[in-house]
């Protein structure tokens, strides 16, 4: 009888163990800081939860986004969000189309959405530097 019990432990440890290193593996959060050290673009979010901000990894920066609920015609949706970076050190190499590929990911989950840049990436919008091809010859 005991001997029973004590592989029954056993085997309910290792199911334990297994499920543990599952949960680890597909972890949202861990996704995210892979993405970020490997500077891969990786979007984690709950779309269900209008509160919580959802995070965006995009060559090795991390911006952050504030969702608003507000309504639409039909429906009450997210309809404002605030980007920012908590890290405005690391946005060295980011470009204007940068912003705009991340504008266009955002669209694509939360298409009733404005969305607002904070300092300093709102600084790519209203600052372009001029090419040789706009100076006059």
């Amino acid at each position: 009888m005991i001997v029973i019990l004590f592989r029954l432990l056993i085997l309910l440890a290792i199911i334990f163990i297994f499920y543990t290193f599952y949960s680890y593996i597909k972890s949202p959060g861990r996704k995210l800081k892979l993405a970020k050290e490997s500077k891969t673009f990786y979007f984690y979010d709950d779309p269900d939860n209008s509160k919580q901000n959802f995070l965006i990894t995009y060559k090795g920066v991390l911006f952050e986004g504030e969702k608003y609920l507000g309504t639409t015609e039909s429906a009450f949706e997210v309809v404002n969000i605030n980007v920012s970076t908590r890290q405005p050190d690391q946005l060295m190499g980011i470009e204007r189309d940068d912003i705009y590929f991340l504008e266009k990911e955002i669209l694509i989950r939360y298409p009733y959405a404005t969305i607002e840049w904070k300092y300093p990436l709102n600084r790519l919008f209203i600052h372009s530097p001029k090419k040789e091809s706009d100076h006059p010859s």
